[in-house]
C-alpha cells in the first residue's frame, strides 16, 4: 500500500495556508488519548486455517451489489474443533452448507452482520480439511466503515459510475482489501496471518475485461452478453490481497523471464503504457537479482481505476493503482523521480511482491515488515536507476517528513503493540521512519550483509509470515553480528536522537574536539558514525561510536582542519543542530562529495541574509550543482532584490530558462525571472511558450501575465486547446485573476479535473472569481464544485478553510439571494 502522500501533503498545506491549522494527526497535534491504546494488540489466534478460497461473482450494476457463491477449503490449525467463525461484513447470508461427496448439507449459523458464527457437522482434527459452501449477497454501497489516511475508504468492493450518470466517466468496479475489507465481498478469516490459493469465475458483460489474482486461465462467452473468466492462483497469499477488477480497460504487454508483464489502462491513456510501466521488467530483474529471489508470482500486472480510495495497493501479482500514476507523453516530460508520485509508487509496490506478499506480516503491529521495506525500496531504485543523488534525495525526503511531524509520530514506537484502530498504523512512523531506519541499517551492515539477511529472511519465511525478529535473526546469521541493540532502540521503541554538534580547536596542543550532545528525552541512542576530516579537498576517516547523551571526540591534527564532518555518510535519522562556521559549511559545499553535504550547505545558506557573502557564494554555485533538486531548491533561495545576488545569478537564470536538461529547471529559472517584471524577459517568456513542457509554459505564462495582465488573457486562450498540469493550473490563475464570464466554463472545468494538489492550489483564486462572476447562475456551479470539494476531504479536517471561502464568497455575492442561499447550504453540509 503506498500512502495517498498527494492527498496528505495537498491537505496539510491547503489547512496551513487558510486557517495556519494543522489538518493532518501528523502534524503533531495532540489528540485525546483513547482507551483503545491500553489494548494489547496480540497476533490474531490461528483455530482455523484457510486453505483454498473458490468464488463465483457476478454483478448487480443498479444496485450495486455483488452476488457471491463461495466454497472455502479449512483445516484446524491445532486443536480439535467444531466450529468456525469467518468474516463477513454487511451481506445477506442465504445459505451455509457443509460439502461432502458432492452433496450440500445444511449448517447452523448465527450472524451479527460482521461475522457468521457457523456450527460445523462435526469435531475436525488438524490433519482434516473439511469445505464450507456460502450463498450471499455482498451490498458495499450499505457499509458504513471507516477509512484513515491511507485508505480513505473501506468497504472493500467499488462500483464506479455504474449508472453511467457522469458523462464520460468510465464505468468500473475494482476491490480493495487492505487492512480487513475483502470480508465485505467474501467471508473469509480476513487477517493478515492466513495464507490461501484461490479461484474466481467472475461474470460480467462482454464489452469489458476483468483482472484478478494470479493466471487468467479460461474465459466463457454465455450468450446473453455477459462471459465468464476464470482466474486461478495457485499460490497461498492473505485475503487482504485478493482483487477484482472490471472496465474499459485497454492492456498492454510486456514480458519478463516469459512470465506477463501487463498494464491496463483507459483507452485515453494506452498509447502511453510504456511510458508509465515500460520499467516494470527491468524493476522486476533489479529486485529479484538484488534480494537473490525471483519474483514469486505466475504473473505481474498492473491497473489503473477512477476514484480509487488510496495511492496503490499490492495486491498479489495485480497491483491496483490511482489515476494519478498515468499521464500522456508531454506530462511526462515534467515527471522526474524527485517531483512525482508515480514511478516511486510503482516500484513501492512492485516490492511488496516479495515484502508484503511473499512474507506477509503476521499481524498489524508488524505491519514495517511489509511497509517500510516498500518505502526503503524507492530508495533503492532511486540510487539504481538515477545514481546516488537522487537516492539520498529521496530518502532526505523521508528523514523529513517523519522528522518534522511533531510529538505524536515520535512517541510511537515502529513494532506497535498498542494502537487505537489498525488503520493508524499506516503512518509517516511505518512508511517513512521505517525506510529511513532500513537506510541506516543497511549502511552499517554493509550491503552484501544487508541483502544477504534479506534473502535468508525471504527464503525462511517464503509463503508465510514474517515479524521484525525473524528479520533481526536473519540478518544476524548473515553479519554475525548482534543486532538487539539496534532492534531495541529503533524497532521497539520510540523517537530519535535531538543531536547538537559544536567544535573546539586547540591551537598550541594541535587537538580538534567535537562535543556531542544528545537532548531528547529518554535514553540515550547508541549511533556509530563517520567523521570526515578535511584539509583542502583531502579527507581522513574515523568511524566512532557515541554511546552516551554527551561525548567528546578528539583529533591530534598536524594544522586546523577545514571541515570536520560529523555523520560523514549522512544516514543518521536525527534532528541535527551542525554549528558549523560559514567557511566551513562552504568547504562542505565545494569539496564534500554528497548530496546531503550540498544539501546541508544550502539550507544553512538558505536561512542566512542576502547580504551574507559566503551564503550567496553558495546559492549561485548551487544553481550550477550536477543534481537537478538542489538547482530547483538554489532558484527558490535565491533573493534578488538584492543587488549583488542578482548580478550573479541574472546570467545563470537566462541561461538555465533556456537550455537546462531539466524542464522544471527550466520553469523554475523563468518564474524566478518573472518576479522581476523586466521586460528585458519579454522575449525569452514568449519564446518559451512553444515548449513542449507544460511547466515551463506554464512559467512563461506566468511571466507574461506580470508584464501584461490584459495581454496573457488573449495568449492564455491560445494555449487552452492542450493544456495539463501546471499549465492548466496557471491558466485557471490567469482567468480567475483577470477574466470574466467568458472563461467560467474553462475554469470550472478544470477546477473539476484537477488533483487534490491542484484544487487546493487554485480554490482561494477560483473563489474570488466565482464572488465576481455576473452570472448567478455560474456562481452557484462554482459554490457547488467548492463544496463537494469540502464534502469530500471533510475527513481529514478541512472543512473550517473550506467554510472560510465559502463565506467570503458569500460576502462578495451578497446581493444575489440565491448564491447566498447555495452558501448557507454548503456551510451547513460541511458542518
Amino acid at each position: 500500500m503506498t500512502l495517498n502522500k498527494p492527498l496528505a501533503h495537498a491537505v496539510a498545506c491547503f489547512c496551513v495556508a487558510v486557517l495556519a491549522l494543522p489538518a493532518l494527526a501528523q502534524t503533531g497535534e495532540k489528540a485525546p488519548e483513547s482507551p483503545n491504546l491500553k489494548i494489547y494488540r496480540a497476533t490474531p489466534e490461528k483455530i482455523n486455517d484457510l486453505v483454498h478460497t473458490k468464488l463465483d461473482v457476478r454483478f448487480d450494476y443498479k444496485k450495486r451489489f455483488l452476488y457471491g457463491k463461495e466454497w472455502i477449503t479449512l483445516k484446524p490449525h491445532m486443536y480439535p474443533t467444531d466450529s468456525l467463525r469467518l468474516d463477513a461484513k454487511g451481506m445477506d447470508v442465504k445459505s451455509i452448507a457443509i460439502v461432502s461427496n458432492g452433496k450440500n448439507t445444511p449448517l447452523k449459523f448465527s450472524y451479527d452482520s460482521l461475522s457468521l458464527a457457523i456450527k460445523l457437522d462435526r469435531v475436525y482434527r488438524n490433519n482434516e480439511k473439511y469445505v464450507v459452501y456460502i450463498d450471499y449477497t455482498s451490498k458495499p454501497d450499505q457499509l458504513k466503515a471507516a477509512g484513515s489516511l491511507a485508505i480513505s475508504d473501506a468497504k472493500g468492493l467499488y462500483f464506479i459510475n455504474p449508472d453511467s450518470a457522469v458523462k464520460d466517466k468510465p464505468v468500473q468496479i475494482w476491490t480493495q482489501g487492505e487492512t480487513e475489507s475483502s470480508s465485505a465481498w467474501f467471508p473469509t478469516i480476513d487477517k493478515p496471518n492466513q495464507k490461501t490459493t484461490q479461484e474466481i469465475y467472475m461474470t460480467v458483460p462482454s464489452k469489458y475485461v476483468t483482472l484478478s489474482n494470479g493466471k487468467l486461465t479460461t474465459q466463457k462467452n454465455n450468450g446473453n452478453g455477459t462471459r465468464t473468466d476464470y482466474w486461478k492462483q495457485d499460490l497461498p497469499h492473505s485475503p487482504y490481497l485478493f482483487m477484482m477488477a472490471v472496465g474499459n480497460f485497454k492492456i498492454q504487454k510486456d514480458t519478463w523471464k516469459g512470465k506477463e508483464v501487463s498494464y491496463y489502462l483507459e483507452p485515453k491513456y494506452a498509447p502511453y503504457a510504456k511510458t508509465i510501466f515500460g520499467y516494470t521488467p527491468e524493476a522486476i530483474e533489479f529486485y529479484s537479482k538484488t534480494l537473490g529471489v525471483d519474483y514469486p508470482w505466475a504473473k505481474y500486472a498492473q491497473i489503473v481505476v477512477r476514484d480509487y480510495v488510496s495511492g496503490a495497493m499490492e495486491n498479489t501479482s495485480a497491483t491496483l493503482h490511482g489515476d494519478y500514476v498515468q499521464g500522456t507523453a508531454r506530462q511526462f516530460l515534467d515527471r522526474y523521480y524527485a517531483t512525482s508520485q508515480g514511478e516511486s509508487t510503482v516500484v513501492h509496490e512492485l516490492f511488496h511482491q516479495w515484502f508484503g506478499d511473499y512474507v506477509t506480516a503476521e499481524s498489524w503491529s508488524n505491519l514495517t515488515v511489509n511497509e517500510s521495506f516498500a518505502d526503503f525500496s524507492e530508495t533503492m531504485w532511486a540510487e539504481y536507476k538515477y545514481g546516488k543523488d537522487e537516492g539520498e534525495a529521496h530518502i532526505n525526503g523521508d528523514r523529513r517528513q517523519y522528522l518534522n511531524s511533531g510529538e505524536v509520530a515520535a512517541a510511537k514506537n515502529l513494532v506497535r503493540f498498542h494502537y487505537n484502530d489498525k488503520e493508524d498504523v499506516f503512518d509517516v512512523v511505518t512508511y517513512q521512519k521505517g525506510g529511513s531506519i532500513l537506510y541506516m541499517l543497511r549502511n552499517f551492515l554493509g550491503n552484501d550483509a544487508f541483502y544477504k539477511g534479506l534473502n535468508i529472511y525471504l527464503k525462511t519465511n517464503a509463503f508465510k509470515n514474517g515479524e521484525a525478529h525473524q528479520l533481526r535473526l536473519a540478518l544476524e546469521e548473515a553479519s554475525g553480528k548482534d543486532l538487539s541493540w539496534f532492534f531495541n532502540q529503533w524497532y521497539y521503541n520510540s523517537g530519535h536522537p535531538v543531536l547538537n554538534i559544536t567544535y573546539g580547536w586547540d591551537a598550541a596542543k594541535k587537538t580538534q574536539s567535537v562535543y556531542l550532545q544528545q537532548s531528547q528525552t529518554g535514553n540515550a541512542f547508541k549511533l556509530p558514525m563517520a567523521v570526515d576530516i578535511y584539509t583542502g579537498d583531502k579527507k581522513v576517516r574515523h568511524m566512532v561510536w557515541m554511546r552516551d547523551k554527551t561525548d567528546t571526540l578528539t583529533f591530534k591534527l598536524d594544522a586546523k582542519p577545514d571541515l570536520v564532518n560529523v555523520d560523514g555518510d549522512k544516514m543518521l535519522l536525527a534532528k541535527k543542530t551542525d554549528n558549523h562556521t560559514p567557511g566551513e559549511f562552504l568547504h562542505m559545499a565545494m569539496h564534500a562529495p554528497l548530496y546531503m553535504d550540498r544539501f546541508e550547505a544550502l539550507t544553512w545558506a538558505e536561512a542566512q541574509r542576502s547580504d551574507n557573502a559566503i551564503a550567496r557564494q553558495i546559492i549561485i554555485a548551487a544553481l550550477k550543482d550536477k543534481y537537478y533538486g538542489l538547482r530547483l531548491k538554489a532558484l527558490k533561495a535565491l533573493k534578488l532584490t538584492n543587488d549583488d545576488v542578482k548580478k550573479a545569478a541574472l546570467p545563470l537564470l537566462a541561461t538555465m530558462a533556456k537550455s537546462d536538461a531539466n524542464n522544471l529547471v527550466k520553469a523554475g529559472a523563468l518564474t524566478a525571472l518573472g518576479t522581476l517584471k523586466s521586460a528585458d524577459n519579454n522575449a525569452l517568456f514568449k519564446q518559451s511558450l512553444s515548449s513542449q513542457s507544460y511547466a515551463v509554459q506554464a512559467a512563461a505564462l506566468e511571466g507574461l501575465s506580470q508584464l501584461d495582465p490584459t495581454g496573457s488573457l488573449s495568449i492564455a486562450k491560445g494555449l487552452e486547446k492542450d493544456s495539463e498540469g501546471e499549465l492548466a493550473q496557471t491558466i485557471v490563475n490567469t482567468y480567475a485573476t483577470n477574466g470574466s464570464d467568458a472563461e467560467w466554463p474553462y475554469v470550472s472545468r478544470k477546477f473539476e479535473e484537477a488533483d487534490i494538489q491542484g484544487k487546493f492550489a487554485s480554490i482561494r483564486k477560483v473563489a474570488a472569481f466565482i464572488g465576481r462572476l455576473k452570472s448567478s447562475e455560474y456562481a452557484r456551479q462554482g459554490i457547488d464544485q467548492i463544496r463537494s470539494t469540502g464534502v469530500r476531504y471533510k475527513q481529514y479536517g478541512i472543512a473550517p478553510a473550506v467554510t472560510q471561502i465559502l463565506e467570503g464568497i458569500k460576502a462578495q455575492r451578497s446581493g444575489d439571494e440565491a448564491s447566498v442561499k447555495a452558501v448557507d447550504a454548503a456551510i451547513k453540509e460541511l458542518r
